[in-house]
């Protein structure tokens, strides 16, 4: 069983930046990749980020398009947290966002076991 546990959600205006940071218990959350999702109401929840962990120490991340080249996906295994820096917010990024632990395949986000609570992101314009 893993437990995840989102934080560092809140308000922003357009153009700054958040850090979300997800904090994962369990013995086996360190063998998961790690992902962000996020659900804006009225709509379906989208992929956001993803990192995988290749070997003992290689990390491949993942974005969808329009969070590349703004938003930057980490884990630190040591410390059991993954966390993604929001930058250059815009308010279509406002959102809940879910941290997930599953497994990447073919480069691509492929499913989950685990999902967080949720943290509000709110970008104002």
């Amino acid at each position: 069983q893993v437990q995840l546990v989102e934080s560092g959600g809140g308000q922003v205006q357009a153009g700054g930046s958040l850090r979300l940071s997800c904090a994962a218990s369990g013995r086996t959350s360190s063998r998961y990749d790690m992902g962000w999702f996020r659900q804006a109401p009225g709509k379906e929840r989208e992929f956001v980020a993803a990192i995988s962990l290749s070997g003992s120490s290689t990390y491949y991340a993942y974005y969808a398009d329009s969070v590349k080249g703004r938003f930057a996906i980490s884990r630190d295994n040591a410390k059991n947290m993954v966390y993604l820096q929001m930058d250059s917010l815009k308010p279509e990024d406002t959102a809940v966002y879910y941290c997930a632990a599953g497994w990447v395949s073919g480069s691509r986000w492929s499913g989950q076991d685990y999902w967080g609570q949720g943290t509000q992101v709110t970008v104002s314009s």
